[in-house]
């Protein structure tokens, strides 16, 4: 019987180990992608609100191709804008427009990034669970807790 319980304790620990544990990695990460995703849209509002401020009708910047690596850019009319709108689609928009959807897009991400966070406590919560039944199972067995699990 006491092989029976070991074997059990084994397998819950495996199921925090390899399942919740990387669900709520992996949770978090997703989270931490829409949270970066709405830092660059807060840049460029501030960025379009610089623009508008001072008038500006053609600018110099430098623009990211990728792994930090930036090239000068001119632009020539500061009219209008590209704006990422998902699925690697981008819209032409006036700047008024460009806020307008920045507003919107960053309001929806918060709420995405909310149900990630609302799923990892779930995740927490459940972990939780799991390693207090199985303190519990082995406080009656008498049995030593494992090294690597902790509450």
């Amino acid at each position: 019987m006491g092989d029976s319980i070991q074997e059990k304790i084994a397998r819950y620990e495996t199921f925090v180990n390899e399942g919740l544990r990387k669900d709520l990695k992996d949770t978090l990460d997703a989270r931490d992608a829409i949270y970066d995703q709405i830092s660059e849209y807060l840049k460029l509002a501030k960025d379009i609100e610089v623009i508008k401020d001072n008038g500006l009708t053609e600018m110099k910047t430098q623009v990211d191709l990728g792994s930090n690596f930036y090239a000068q850019a001119k632009i020539p009319d500061t009219t209008y804008i590209f704006v990422n709108i998902g699925f690697g689609f981008h819209a032409q928009l006036t700047l008024d427009e460009a806020l307008a959807f920045i507003t919107k897009k960053e309001a929806h991400l918060q709420k995405k990034a909310e149900k990630y966070t609302e799923k990892a406590a779930q995740i927490r919560a459940h972990i939780k669970i799991v390693l207090e039944a199985m303190a519990e199972v082995m406080k009656l067995n008498n049995t030593p807790r494992p090294r690597n699990l902790e509450l």
